[in-house]
């Protein structure tokens, strides 16, 4: 049996490892194997020291937590947010963004770690925070004429990019969605495993409001503009495209398909969506709290008016991020 921190021993028993796996399996193993994923082992990945990997808006407590339940206050308005239940979904152990928020106006607040079921009640308030951008991508490129899925094949312990001799059933169901034509080289990452997560979300007959932040592009900015793709690394607070190194080491992600995700939500009954940059969304959704934060410390570039910049200033978070929300009667 291949321990835990050894990746290519696990890979290798994949069929079809040595001519090449689809590479949303590949990032599948990378970020969720058991033992070896990126997800699923003991350490810590976010935060904002250099130990960390990555920091996402929840690192900024409370001051995130505080915005959101103000936003989550004027969106479920004329209800009353006492009757529903504030849900979590893939909170890192132990965390969650009402963690550290004083007071909160919900019946109760729960997390979902990943792994653990989706169960939600009846009248819920149900978030997330880069949960949809952490699923496993496929990789289409088009060369001479047509779509080639790209995979990747395991030589000794070394990983390498090729391309795989026809598309894997899960993406050949997708294929109709690809343009008929592109530009040589072109490639485009594609997020379908974010549609059977929200299913999963959505599915059960619970109501009241989704809101889930990530950063994602339209369908059409996805197919036309992004010539070399979206998936990226995070390791160590730096971003990279060396997307073979250190498998189950280092964060793998890429841009969501709000369209898709849209489209989703509309088809399970919610009403009107849409999606706003994070600073648009604060500044509609939140005003009277960054109004609040802003005059409380008026004579200081505090701590807490720190963490505003970080996540509304367009050239840190405030554009880089998205928010996508909706409601069901």
């Amino acid at each position: 049996m291949a321990s835990s921190s050894d990746f290519f021993e696990i890979f290798a028993a994949e069929p079809g490892a040595a001519t090449g796996v689809p590479f949303a399996r590949y990032m599948e193993l990378a970020l969720y194997h058991p033992t070896a994923g990126y997800y699923t082992r003991d350490f810590k990945r976010v935060g904002r020291d250099e130990k960390a990997d990555f920091f996402t808006a929840t690192t900024f407590s409370p001051v995130f937590g505080e915005l959101v339940v103000a936003a989550c206050v004027k969106l479920l308005a004329p209800d009353r947010p006492a009757e529903f239940t504030f849900v979590e979904v893939a909170a890192e152990p132990g965390a969650g963004i009402l963690r550290d928020v004083a007071h909160h106006p919900f019946a109760a607040c729960r997390t979902i770690s990943y792994g653990q079921p989706f169960v939600f009640p009846a009248r819920s308030v149900v978030f997330s925070n880069e949960l949809f951008d952490a699923q496993p991508f496929h990789r289409v490129v088009w060369r001479e004429g047509r779509w080639r899925e790209l995979g990747v094949a395991l030589h000794g312990r070394h990983l390498r990019e090729v391309e795989l001799r026809e598309l894997s059933a899960e993406l050949a169901a997708y294929a109709d969605r690809l343009p008929k034509t592109a530009e040589e080289n072109y490639h485009i990452d594609l997020p379908i495993r974010t549609a059977p997560i929200l299913e999963r979300i959505v599915g059960p007959k619970w109501r009241g409001l989704f809101l889930a932040f990530d950063y994602g592009k339209s369908w059409a900015e996805l197919a036309e503009h992004c010539p070399a793709g979206t998936i990226r690394t995070y390791y160590r607070q730096k971003m990279g495209n060396d997307i073979y190194s250190r498998p189950g080491k280092q964060d793998i992600t890429g841009h969501v398909c709000w369209d898709w995700l849209e489209d989703g939500l509309v088809r399970a009954g919610f009403g009107e969506t849409r999606v706003d940059s994070q600073e648009s969304f604060f500044m509609s959704q939140a005003s009277e709290v960054l109004a609040a934060i802003t005059k409380a410390e008026a004579g200081s570039f505090s701590p807490r008016k720190r963490m505003l910049m970080q996540l509304l200033h367009p050239a840190n978070m405030g554009q880089k991020f998205q928010a996508l929300h909706a409601l069901r009667q």
